[in-house]
This record gives C-alpha cells, structure tokens and sequence, in this order.
C-alpha cells in the first residue's frame, strides 16, 4: 500500500499495487454511497473501472489510471474539449438505486458552507423554485479539472458523487476549477458555450452554477462572477 494521494481530502485514497487504487469513503459522505453503483454503470467507459467493492466497509478498489494527469496540466481550450467528451459519455439514463438531485438540494441550501457564498442564497432559492428537474440522467456530481485524469489513450472520471439529475447540474464544478484559478468572467462564458454547443441548456447551467455556489461555498471573486450570470 501506498502513501494517500495528496488531492484526496475527505475519502483514503491510496495506490494498492502497480494497477490499483484503494478507496475508503466516510460514513458521513452520504453523495459517495451509490459510487459503486455509477462505476458499474459506466463499466470503465470515461470512467475508472470498478475492481471490487466492500459495501458494509465503504471500500472500493479501483483501475488506477496511467500516467493519471489531470486536466489542470492542460491549455484551456483542451480541457474544456476533454471536459465535454467525457461528461457526454457519463450523462446516461439510469433509475434506482440512484437518488433524485431535487430531493436534496433544498436541504443544502438549508445547510450552507459557511462564507460569503451565502450571500447567493435568495437569488438560488428563486432559480431552483424556477427549475423542474430532470430525474432520468445520471450525474457526476463533482465533475471538474482535478477529476479528469489521462488515462491510456483517453481521459476517464474519478471520485463520482453520483444522483440522478440533468447534465446542466454537472457544470458549476469545472467553472470554478482548477485550484488556484481565479475565477473570470470571459473564461467562465468559454467554458458555458462549449457545453451549450454540446447540446446542454445554457440558462439551465448558469442557474446551477449559482444554486450550487451558494450551499458548496464561493470566494470574492467568484461570486463577482456568478452574480452576472442570471
């Protein structure tokens, strides 16, 4: 066994031989109990393939992906192409055991991060009130820059929080993403139209861009951006 990755902040996470990585996810994270469920699903297609999973332990072992760098290592534009490619591919129809989106984000948003993000929470409530949510497609969760690692000849998914939802829902993560990006304005509209071209709603993702700020928590600066967005 390896030492942990160093990116892993709330689950163990560390090498278990040459091709492999254990995984041990909290009891408290409750978004990471169907994991299994979507690697299954996604059966190694844009997404690191399931080994064997330990449901009572809350232990999974994972494809370990090589060389593994992310998608911060890249120019923009190609991250936000590979960002599209894989998302396209995650997005499928699925059912149970999957959870509905819209039976807990109004409970985080009763529970926000703590910081100036809350300042975002009137403006969410009404965009949320305004949404009638899709329930039929699968979602990452946390789908972003650091979650996207070369693998092979492609690019494939790690650390899903997966519920059932719409793409749109996926999007809010990349846009503030990279760690240590500033988030801007100009970028932020780059990285919206090239997942409006792929056929996702553009209000749609600008609305979950705010609603999810506000509860997941947001700097100065990125609520100086997301304030413009609707």
């Amino acid at each position: 066994m390896g030492d942990p990755f160093g990116l892993a902040r709330f689950s163990f996470v560390a090498p278990a031989g040459e091709g492999a990585v254990l995984k041990v996810t909290p009891a408290w994270d409750d978004e990471s109990d169907e994991e299994a469920d979507a690697l299954r699903l996604w059966a190694g297609e844009a997404a690191v393939p399931l080994l064997r999973h330990d449901r009572k332990r809350r232990a999974l072992l994972l494809g370990r992906a090589r060389p593994g760098d992310d998608l911060a290592s890249l120019a923009e534009d190609d991250a936000i192409s590979i960002a599209v490619d894989v998302g396209r591919t995650l997005w499928q129809p699925a059912g149970p055991p999957f959870r509905w989106i819209g039976d807990h984000v109004p409970r985080w948003l009763d529970r926000p991060a703590e910081g100036p993000g809350r300042r975002l929470l009137p403006v969410a409530r009404r965009l949320l009130a305004r949404l009638d949510i899709g329930a039929t497609t699968l979602v990452h969760g946390d789908l972003h820059h650091h979650n996207l690692l070369s693998s092979g000849s492609g690019y494939v998914a790690i650390d899903p929080k997966p519920m059932l939802g719409e793409p749109e829902y996926d999007i809010a993560p990349f846009l503030w993403n990279p760690i240590g990006y500033r988030m801007r304005r100009d970028v932020t509209e780059r990285r919206l139209a090239a997942f409006a071209s792929a056929g996702l709603d553009d209000w749609r993702m600008r609305a979950w861009a705010v609603i999810r700020a506000s509860y997941l928590g947001a700097d100065e600066d990125e609520i100086e951006v997301l304030q413009t967005l609707v």
